[in-house]
């Protein structure tokens, strides 16, 4: 998990968050830049996708816990809000989520 500052608070937050839309076969990514030293991230999965609580949080576990040993939104200055877009990201292999989401991650900083 990453740390706390790291996290978007509350739940109108997240829906602020107006900028650049990727997409890719298993995730959508949206981002835009911040005055903030470093990045925020959020990720949502939503109970059409993942009706169980179980099966939402170990995708978001899983993205998150990619996210910060990749190390590639590390000193960006930007908000990103990761959506899930099939509950197979539960059990997938964490190859297909490295792939997918180092694609999107690695798009959105070089447009930034």
């Amino acid at each position: 998990m990453i740390k706390k500052a790291l996290r978007f608070h509350g739940h109108n937050s997240v829906s602020k968050v107006r900028g650049q839309v990727n997409h890719s076969r298993l995730y959508s990514v949206r981002s835009a830049n911040t005055k903030r030293s470093n990045y925020r991230l959020a990720v949502v999965v939503s109970k059409k996708i993942a009706p169980h609580a179980t099966t939402r949080n170990r995708i978001r576990r899983r993205t998150f816990e990619f996210i910060r040993k990749s190390g590639l939104l590390d000193n960006k200055q930007l908000d990103v809000v990761v959506y899930a877009k099939t509950a197979d990201l539960a059990e997938i292999e964490s190859a297909n989520i490295e792939k997918d989401l180092s694609a999107l991650l690695k798009k959105i900083s070089r447009e930034k």
